[in-house]
């Protein structure tokens, strides 16, 4: 099995948007050479600048590496990145290591991951949770599905860009513990939201409201990090509503396929779709307030 080491190991990575790019920046700045490939190639330029070098194809990345890390939008990426004419697998060499950091689709990592094999390639399935500011501070939780000595070997990899990573067993079974991650954060946002909306028809300040219930029961991170940003009328990006919707519809399948029945789920999700049907799609996650002001005919403020 391979063994990672800096300024040996040669690293490539595939999809630098907004926590992409980041993730990136942070092994090289542990020493690992890095060859980089994304759609838009204005995005890569800081890597560039910092002595990335460019590829290409994402089969020209592989051919260049010795471990390879995707971070790409949907699964119909992740497919034509890994299994595409020009894709990684077509130019993965015997005894590397594929790394899908996108949350994507169960069955295709376990695709992916049964015809790596066929060629001695190891994949490793692991998305993450943190959003922009856990990438960019390196504190990212990354859910691992995959065979125990390949994730054993790219660990620590994984440590120069997270704080809590747990492998969670074989194929896909990183990305079964991201649905179960995306259930909960669709459920503690419409709660955040709600709260926010609720406390300003009530006439409270927000800001002290906050500050008492962050205290509590309450606490999570998406009153610390989310909160504030509503409050500022901040909806960009942390992650995109977009991904999210994709997110949701995979754990939604994925609970169709079990023969569950997730209906606050369900909720959150058609909240979202109509976010992006008004345009939404590109906002930050915490833009479902947007959704909820039109309904309450509304509109939150600070005190």
């Amino acid at each position: 099995m391979l063994t990672v080491e800096p300024g040996k190991t040669r690293i490539g990575w595939i999809g630098t948007g907004v926590m992409g790019g980041p993730m990136c920046g942070h092994l090289m700045d542990k020493g690992y050479s890095m060859t980089v490939y994304t759609r838009a190639k204005d995005k890569a330029k800081p890597l560039l600048k910092k002595g990335a070098v460019w590829a290409d194809s994402p089969r020209a990345v592989a051919e260049a590496s010795d471990v390879v890390f995707t971070m790409v939008g949907f699964p119909s990426d992740v497919r034509d990145v890994y299994l595409g004419e020009r894709g990684v697998l077509s130019g993965a060499k015997k005894g590397s290591i594929l790394v899908d950091m996108t949350t994507t689709e169960p069955n295709l990592a376990q695709t992916i991951y049964a015809a790596a094999k066929r060629k001695s390639v190891h994949t490793v399935d692991a998305p993450v949770s943190g959003g922009d500011i856990g990438a960019r501070e390196a504190r990212l939780s990354i859910m691992v599905g995959g065979d125990r000595e390949a994730v054993e070997a790219v660990m620590p990899l994984f440590q120069a860009l997270g704080k809590t990573i747990v492998h969670q067993g074989g194929a896909g079974a990183g990305q079964h513990t991201k649905m179960c991650n995306q259930i909960v954060v669709a459920g503690t946002m419409i709660g955040v939201c709600e709260s926010l909306i609720y406390g300003h028809k009530a006439g409270l300040n927000l800001e002290v409201m906050l500050s008492c219930i962050r205290g509590g029961a309450a606490a999570c991170w998406a009153l610390d990090n989310m909160a504030p940003r509503i409050l500022n009328r901040n909806f960009d990006p942390g992650f995109y509503v977009d991904h999210f919707v994709k997110d949701m519809g995979i754990a939604l399948d994925e609970a169709k396929r079990m023969s569950l029945a997730l209906p606050g789920l369900a909720l959150v999700h058609q909240m979202y779709v109509a976010l992006q049907a008004n345009g939404g799609g590109r906002n930050g996650t915490q833009a479902l307030m947007l959704v909820l002001e039109q309904l309450g005919n509304t509109k939150i403020a600070r005190a």
